[in-house]
């Protein structure tokens, strides 16, 4: 932009410090504030800055030396910032910023990920929950990563690039932070705050030897959950968690999540649903496809989304609701 031929003496190289190392952990405790219950900033929180404190402290330190120095109002970089910082440090910041960046992006997706897994522990409607657009954000924010490495690479070995050549990366970070900052200011996780996470469900996926796991749960819980279902029916309400049906069936979460995954070999999201399943595949039965439409009837059965209801009933039916339709009417 022509900064350093207007002001010849500017000083700006001592603080310009590279942010990586401030970026990486302040995306991870966006994204786990967001995916975590009632998250609080603590005082531990701050040793993920550490280094960036450092950066900034030890800049100020080479800064103060170099301007003690004679000449230093006339030049741009003083004696330390040309033998230490650009001849020693920076090289080794670079690399440095790369390994920081890569291992909280890896964090931070394997976070989101188990978010993911364990909404399905908890809710039996998920879509407003699964927070799509922090996935959008991280798949985005890694793909311009590694294209800012290759850019790196690329201007320090094969040819020099230009800020006319850099500026597309800091003009699309720009446009992926205001992305997700606007998302998370206007994204409601009152559910996410109601729910105490620090819970954690003894099964998560279907145990491998069925058959012994079942026995480990005694078949009358099974009947009992069982019987539970057809005569309450719980499922029928769209906001229905582990929680309220623990309370509904007398027995902890813990207990509860254990008879689902192990007892039925089902996550409690597929548990509930696949009695939301049974209920729409039996409205239809009785002719209700005439009266409403295919949404209208999976509402009543207990789903909240259009997006949901297709979803889930391809995985535990292998049809659309239409294809369905059209098979039972042949």
């Amino acid at each position: 932009m022509g900064w350093y031929d207007v002001f010849r003496n500017t000083k700006i190289n001592y603080f310009l410090i590279p942010a990586a190392t401030a970026i990486s952990p302040l995306i991870y405790l966006y994204v786990r504030s967001i995916t975590k219950s009632n998250f609080k900033f603590q005082r531990a929180h701050l040793y993920h800055f550490i280094i960036p404190i450092v950066l900034v402290l030890y800049r100020l330190t080479i800064f103060t030396y170099d301007a003690m120095q004679p000449g230093f109002a006339e030049t741009q970089n003083g004696i330390l910032k040309i033998t230490v910082d650009e001849a020693i440090v920076l090289p080794i910041l670079n690399i440095f910023d790369f390994a920081v960046m890569l291992l909280y992006l890896a964090f931070t997706i394997q976070l989101y990920i188990n978010y993911r897994q364990k909404i399905k522990q908890y809710f039996s409607n998920v879509f407003k929950l699964e927070l799509n657009w922090i996935r959008n954000f991280l798949l985005v924010f890694t793909f311009l990563f590694l294209y800012s490495s290759l850019q790196t690479v690329i201007g320090s070995v094969i040819v020099d690039l230009g800020y006319q050549e850099r500026w597309w990366l800091n003009l699309a970070m720009a446009i992926c932070t205001i992305y997700v900052g606007l998302k998370g200011y206007f994204t409601d996780t009152t559910k996410l705050n109601k729910l105490d996470f620090s819970f954690s469900p003894k099964q998560i996926s279907i145990p491998e030897d069925a058959k012994t796991a079942k026995k480990e749960i005694s078949e009358t819980s099974i009947e009992a959950i069982a019987a539970l279902m057809q005569r309450e029916k719980p499922f029928l309400n769209p906001d229905l968690n582990l929680s309220e049906l623990a309370s509904q069936a007398n027995l902890t979460r813990g207990q509860l999540s254990e008879i689902i995954n192990s007892g039925f070999q089902m996550n409690f999201n597929d548990f509930v649903n696949s009695y939301r399943i049974n209920a729409f595949k039996s409205m239809l039965k009785e002719g209700k496809h005439k009266q409403l439409s295919l949404l209208g009837i999976a509402y009543e059965c207990g789903f909240n989304s259009k997006a949901t209801f297709n979803r889930v009933f391809k995985k535990l039916t292998s049809f659309s609701p239409t294809q369905y339709l059209q098979s039972q009417a042949e």
